[in-house]
């Protein structure tokens, strides 16, 4: 019956907020409900979490105010998801979470609701660093560098481990640089002996070295490798549209022959 009626006082609404959002998500889970979302775990919906950010991303990258607010709202239901399994297990509620959130905000922002004093952003972001650290009892660097996920992107934990080891770093950015020409030779060096996971080792230490090489010259290396596919794809497609135009077979022209397509390609600034 508290399901049945639970049901009943959701669809006399006209409007929704985010109790009701809470509330819709436990009929969904609770018996009678739908069978799908009552056999999710955090295990498996763990990646659409991921893909959802992602597309929060694509949104804001696209200047689309109609398309963020759908994605935000499609975060906020994998929160309220996960929250539910969490109530489910007697460990904490939606309100819980956002009760441990204000209460951090308040705590991380002194200069705020306290009396600290910061006046420019990095004074707040230093601020925050400190606070963090004390919160969490990292005391060492390396405390710092082990606390950034392992299940972050590549690059961007590349460069955030850079940043939080700056205390033993590449002095400039032309440093940086030799160091790349150092570890390709190394790459170079690991393929001439055909072992796998010497030349893997080696590709790690290259791409490190190039994350590092980005921060120090301020360049975001994760919007820096996308524009560069991008630009790849844009080029690939004219290389493409060039040899149909012609009537030749793609799969059939020699490396020179496509090279021509590329560089034509390059020559008319395709990005």
């Amino acid at each position: 019956m508290e399901q049945k009626e639970n049901i009943k006082q959701i669809l006399q609404k006209r409007a929704y907020n985010a109790e009701d959002l809470v509330k819709i998500v436990e009929i969904l889970r609770a018996p009678g409900g739908c069978p799908w979302d009552r056999e999710q775990t955090h295990e498996s919906i763990r990646n659409d979490l991921i893909e959802e950010t992602y597309e929060v991303i694509e949104a804001i990258d696209k200047k689309d105010p109609a398309l963020l607010r759908e994605e935000l709202g499609d975060v906020l239901l994998q929160v309220a998801m996960h929250a539910e399994m969490e109530r489910e297990e007697g460990r904490c509620t939606f309100d819980d979470i956002a009760n441990d959130v204000c209460v951090k905000m308040i705590h991380r922002h002194p200069h705020v609701f306290g009396d600290v004093r910061a006046d420019t952003s990095a004074e707040v972001l230093s601020n925050w660093e400190v606070i963090k650290s004390e919160e969490k009892k990292r005391e060492s660097v390396t405390d710092k560098l082990n606390a950034i996920p392992r299940q972050f992107p590549a690059l961007m934990r590349a460069v955030k481990v850079g940043k939080k080891a700056s205390v033993m770093d590449f002095p400039n950015a032309e440093s940086v640089a030799d160091k790349v020409a150092e570890e390709l030779q190394e790459v170079r060096e690991a393929m001439a002996t055909g072992d796998e996971t010497q030349i893997t080792e080696e590709i790690g230490d290259l791409l490190l070295t190039v994350a590092s090489l980005a921060r120090k010259l301020h360049v975001n290396a994760e919007m820096a490798l996308t524009a560069a596919t991008d630009k790849f794809i844009a080029r690939f497609a004219a290389v493409e549209a060039a040899v149909l135009a012609d009537g030749a077979d793609f799969s059939a022209l020699s490396d020179e022959e496509l090279d021509v397509y590329w560089q034509k390609s390059k020559k008319n600034h395709v990005d």
